[in-house]
């Protein structure tokens, strides 16, 4: 047996080697989350800016994670094919755009269109997310993954702490009160000046490993009939998710589009189901013919299952640094930077909670770990439900820091078990996967649209214990993952 790892210790404060390519994956992490998350600190300023109406606000906070449902299995698809050096690039260069767009907008339509657009950044995290799969072993794997996440996700954090800082420097400076678009528009020029970074100082693989590539392109792969039906079903909430966006955006919602485009976007996404199942069986049609080899297996029922956690974990992560910044500010009156600032608190646990779950599944297994982290979340969304104006603005900040460690800690979880399933296959598991999350960020956002802040909480919180039931169906990864390397051998990669 052989391992795709490098020999040199974990060390935090290398860098070289495998830490070198941990540190640069996590950096771009970090970049694409403060460019994606760059609206949220500003959300008063945007809205008094261009005129916007509540409505309007929340709608742009749901377009701002929707695009990333397809953006994350398309990304985790060419990252397998075509290796996460060059696909975390082109990322990178390519949604500055959007982000410039953005900071030029001048109606509600043209920040929509950018909003929507910037979601393809989202998707850079099941790039990394191959990547580190690739640099470490499996014993290391849980940390390292969470370190990428967490520290990659503090990018939320940073951009609540410091852009309503830089836009008032920037307004201060330039004049007027537009300083929201000089601050928006330098994170768009940071990410385009990393992806040059990225690009010349990232391997795909350690020197002398074989990067492994899915068989056939497309769709993903399955290993028997029960897993192709559980597959097509599991794609229905994706396409459900935007079918839900699309009715916000109708006149039933803010009325964005008319009935008659509304209509029309539900028969495309009905049609692009079909055709999605169509490519689906095209991949996967020799099962009904022959069996898959024992030793080619895996369970789908693994990859479903991390689905449901990750809509319980990650979704309700980009609901709620979406909003917290606007509960806070309505909740206890206080002013838009004191709110992002406050609102922080819930994105700075990424630091230490999602490395953290990440080693406590690398120390403890997958599975025991994942069951006490959601019944956690479950408990600590309960008590968010509880937060009023009553409450002392510390210890509602208190609240928000303790759920999101359970919160961040089982995404850390959920990422160490990810790259177990199926080497080869772990870009198109993660994107499925991380897909799930924005599923959830997108039900979870039109829910708040509907409801008050208590229930919106008490609604993650019950579907958390959904996750913690769906748990119990999973099985610890344990054994070898087969591969088969292009010279036709079989190579068995511990994960255990």
């Amino acid at each position: 047996m052989t391992t795709n790892a490098t020999p040199e210790k974990f060390n935090l404060f290398s860098f070289q080697g495998k830490m070198k390519i941990l540190h640069l994956s996590w950096i771009a992490f970090f970049i694409t989350f403060m460019v994606w998350f760059n609206f949220a600190p500003m959300l008063m300023a945007v809205k008094e800016s261009l005129g916007l109406t509540t409505a309007e606000v929340k709608t742009l906070l749901i377009l701002n994670v929707a695009f990333t449902i397809p953006a994350r299995v398309i990304v985790g698809m060419l990252t397998d094919k075509y290796g996460p050096r060059l696909i975390y690039t082109g990322l990178l260069a390519i949604c500055s755009i959007p982000c410039f767009a953005f900071a030029m907008a001048d109606t509600f339509t043209q920040a929509a269109i950018a909003r929507f657009a910037l979601g393809l950044i989202g998707a850079g995290f099941v790039v990394g997310i191959r990547l580190v799969s690739e640099w470490f072993p499996h014993n290391e794997l849980g940390t390292a993954e969470g370190i990428y996440g967490g520290w990659g996700n503090f990018g939320s954090a940073a951009a609540a702490f410091t852009l309503p800082t830089v836009a008032a420097i920037c307004a201060g400076v330039f004049g007027g009160e537009e300083g929201w678009r000089w601050a928006m528009g330098l994170t768009g020029l940071v990410s385009l000046l990393y992806s040059f970074v990225f690009y010349k100082n990232v391997s795909d693989t350690p020197k002398g490993s074989t990067y492994y590539r899915p068989k056939k392109a497309g769709a993903m792969e399955v290993t028997s009939k029960g897993d192709f039906w559980l597959l097509l079903v599991m794609k229905i909430p994706m396409y459900g998710a935007l079918a839900l966006l699309t009715w916000k955006l109708s006149p039933a919602g803010i009325s964005m589009f008319s009935e008659f485009v509304v209509n029309t976007i539900y028969v495309g996404l009905a049609a692009l189901y079909l055709f999605d199942s169509y490519h689906v069986w095209q991949v996967n049609k020799n099962i009904f013919v022959e069996p898959v080899a024992e030793i080619h297996k895996y369970s789908f029922k693994q990859v479903a299952v991390l689905n449901i956690l990750y809509f319980a974990t990650f979704g309700s992560e980009l609901a709620v640094i979406s909003m917290l910044p606007l509960f806070f500010s309505e909740t206890f009156e206080l002013t838009p930077v004191v709110a992002g600032m406050v609102a922080s608190a819930y994105a700075f646990m990424n630091l230490m909670s999602r490395p953290g779950g990440g080693w406590l599944s690398d120390r403890y297994g997958r599975k025991p770990v994942l069951l006490i982290l959601t019944a956690g979340l479950a408990i600590g969304y309960f008590v968010m439900g509880q937060v009023d104006s009553s409450w002392a603005v510390w210890l509602a900040v208190v609240a928000a820091m303790a759920c999101s460690f359970f919160v961040q800690a089982g995404e850390g979880a959920v990422f160490a078990a990810v790259p177990l399933i199926k080497r080869r296959m772990t870009g198109q598991i993660a994107g499925m996967t991380g897909a799930y999350g924005n599923v959830g960020a997108v039900v979870y956002l039109t829910v708040l649209s509907l409801v008050d802040y208590s229930t919106f909480f008490l609604v993650i919180a019950a579907t958390a214990v959904v996750g913690f039931i769906a748990l119990l169906m999973m099985k610890e990864p344990e054994g070898h993952i087969a591969e088969v390397q292009e010279d036709g051998t079989v190579e068995l990669i511990s994960v255990s």
